[in-house]
């Protein structure tokens, strides 16, 4: 793996998703009422930088979702899928629903975590881009038909037995589930990119400067 001052790029721009510069359709809430929702506001800017978009105008107006979030990320990161493949898949499937916050994020995350996102740029090709292994073609055929169409072919679901076992194609299938339900409470409500990705770039590049 890569480490985040690495990447000459670390923020790439396969496509403008959702570029529109117009705000959410709901108002943002600077100022929760609830303890637990200060508590969220609180832990979300010390972990991201920034209380972002999606629990100022959701999570603050259905506080349960952010326990949902919380629990969620959880079992993310007890996957034993690689978290290279996870970054490409909530990338793929961010950018075929047009959710440019959900985008972001997965960079900002990778970047956190030391993921190489050199193959994002790649991702509209992955079918014929040589920088794609059989193994993550086949788990990005899966994402993006059950995406698009909610069900997959049997010649889909046989290509992606050659590579991965029953809990690898559970764990496929959850984390595709999850990605669409992030992008389907994002795109509605307009929420865009939160910069996030910039912000650990910038933090990245401080102490670079500050030595020349």
């Amino acid at each position: 793996m890569l480490s985040p001052t690495a990447f000459e790029n670390p923020c790439p721009t396969m496509t403008e998703v959702n570029a529109s510069s117009e705000a959410p359709r709901l108002e943002p809430i600077d100022r929760p009422d609830s303890w637990w929702m200060r508590l969220v506001y609180w832990i979300t800017k010390r972990t991201l930088g920034r209380v972002i978009t999606p629990v100022k105008v959701v999570n603050a107006r259905v506080p349960g979702s952010a326990s949902v979030a919380q629990k969620m990320n959880a079992t993310e990161k007890q996957l034993s899928i690689d978290p290279e493949l996870r970054f490409l898949i909530k990338s793929y499937v961010a950018t075929l629903n047009g959710c440019s916050f959900c985008i972001d994020i997965a960079q900002a995350s990778a970047q956190d975590q030391g993921i190489s996102i050199e193959k994002y740029d790649a991702l509209l090709q992955y079918e014929t881009s040589d920088v794609f292994s059989p193994r993550e073609r086949a788990a990005l055929v899966y994402v993006e038909e059950a995406t698009r169409s909610t069900s997959v072919t049997d010649a889909t679901f046989d290509a992606l037995r050659t590579h991965f076992d029953d809990r690898a194609i559970a764990e496929l299938t959850w984390l595709n589930a999850m990605e669409n339900y992030y992008n389907l409470l994002n795109r509605p409500l307009n929420i865009g990119s939160d910069k996030l990705c910039a912000i650990r770039s910038d933090i990245e590049a401080t102490p670079a400067r500050h030595a020349a």
